[in-house]
């Protein structure tokens, strides 16, 4: 049974909620062999978390979260099941289509809760056959992503007049550009906001290094300066969820943690920020 009092957020578009912390993929799912990663996803979600992301262009990722699912089922038919996200990173309509089902076969699922159109490739034209699969079933949610500061005034053209559900971006402490203009537009428009990127590629971490938790950190119930980065980024009203990459349980218990106690004010979050300096 997942924990109850968990830090949520509602889609905007539907008003389902979801825990404040999910769980990326980029490399660290990349492997040979999925158990060497299982324990990772088990007690994410025997944690409370469900948002887990991927994409086509993390290699092996897609087919390990798939392989690592099935032998959760297996295990425990009565299991947490995963809210799942991946992206189409292609050009053209036929590729596009062809995959996305690689995509939905590699994670074993007939149905996939978001599919997202990865760093903007081709986008009006995967848009539109997002479009028709969200009509009849096949996908739940439709996004776009991009990790470029060049790519934030197209994405946000496209977040304030495209109606999609989501939207995927870089920010962190460290990388606070998005709260100008796409963070704004996001709430404007009603998107939900995944967060890639919240440890800004771990460089917080070489910052925080040896530095004793500020006094905001207790007062926001957070032990470890990731449960702290977290926190920060879900102060924010526009972010629905960020989504930390890890191939370490420990990681996840610690990221996790961030999903107890309460968010922090704006005064606060500009302690955190001014903690840093």
């Amino acid at each position: 049974m997942q924990p109850s009092n968990l830090i949520t957020r509602p889609i905007p578009s539907t008003g389902e909620l979801l825990p404040v912390v999910g769980l990326g993929s980029w490399q660290t799912f990349d492997v040979d062999d999925p158990a060497t990663v299982q324990p990772v996803v088990d007690r994410f979600l025997a944690l409370g978390g469900r948002v887990i992301d991927s994409s086509p262009m993390y290699g092996r990722s897609e087919a390990t979260i798939g392989a690592m699912l099935a032998a959760i089922r297996k295990a425990n038919p009565q299991a947490p099941a995963a809210w799942l996200a991946t992206k189409v990173w292609t050009r053209g309509k036929q590729d596009g289509i062809a995959q996305m089902k690689r995509s939905m076969h590699r994670l074993g699922t007939t149905k996939l809760d978001l599919m997202q159109i990865h760093n903007l490739v081709d986008w009006k034209t995967q848009l539109a056959t997002l479009r028709a699969w969200k009509a009849v079933g096949t996908i739940r949610y439709i996004g776009v992503t991009h990790y470029s500061h060049g790519a934030f005034d197209e994405l946000e053209r496209i977040v304030r007049k495209e109606k999609i559900d989501f939207v995927q971006l870089p920010y962190s402490v460290a990388d606070r550009a998005v709260e100008k203009r796409l963070l704004p537009a996001a709430r404007d428009a009603n998107v939900a906001v995944l967060v890639m990127e919240p440890f800004a590629s771990g460089a917080l971490f070489g910052k925080t290094k040896g530095k004793p938790l500020p006094a905001v950190a207790g007062e926001l119930g957070c032990t470890s300066w990731a449960q702290l980065f977290l926190k920060f980024i879900v102060g924010h009203p526009a972010v629905t969820c960020p989504i930390p990459a890890t191939s370490k349980v420990k990681h996840v218990e610690d990221n996790l943690g961030a999903l107890r106690g309460v968010l922090p004010t704006e005064t606060q979050r500009k302690q955190i920020v001014a903690a840093l300096a």
